[in-house]
């Protein structure tokens, strides 16, 4: 029941943190006349036909600015964890596979060594 929101708002969250620009450009869309008419530093010089593109520039540069920072702060993280070297202690374990053959004689399983290593029969 809570999964489904849950789900959304991380979807959203990853799809935003990976998508500022677009964001940034799709608001710039939206408020395009209030932009020009409000935010523009160039509203009182209408020759210049900027509507509001000083603004979006503006925003867009601060956008990949915050994207490099973060960018730049991951790595270090990486490469703070990567430094940190906790040491390991490896061991080695040498495990004695025992073969096994089967005589055509008998058809029972028997362990190579012992077949090999058995003291001599006596004849009499």
């Amino acid at each position: 029941m809570l999964l489904k929101p849950i789900t959304i708002l991380l979807l959203f969250s990853l799809l935003s943190a990976n998508c500022s620009n677009l964001l940034v450009f799709m608001g710039f869309e939206v408020n395009k006349k209030y932009i020009a008419t409000e935010l523009c530093e160039n509203r009182d010089k209408p020759e210049m036909h900027c509507n509001g593109k000083c603004y979006l520039m503006k925003k867009l540069k601060q956008a990949q600015d915050k994207e490099q920072k973060q960018e730049r702060q991951s790595q270090k993280t990486q490469i703070q964890d990567a430094l940190i070297v906790k040491p390991q202690v490896f061991k080695q374990y040498s495990l004695a596979v025992i073969k096994f053959h089967i005589p055509f004689s008998t058809g029972i399983p028997q362990s190579i060594k012992n077949s090999i290593f058995h003291p001599p029969k006596e004849v009499n």
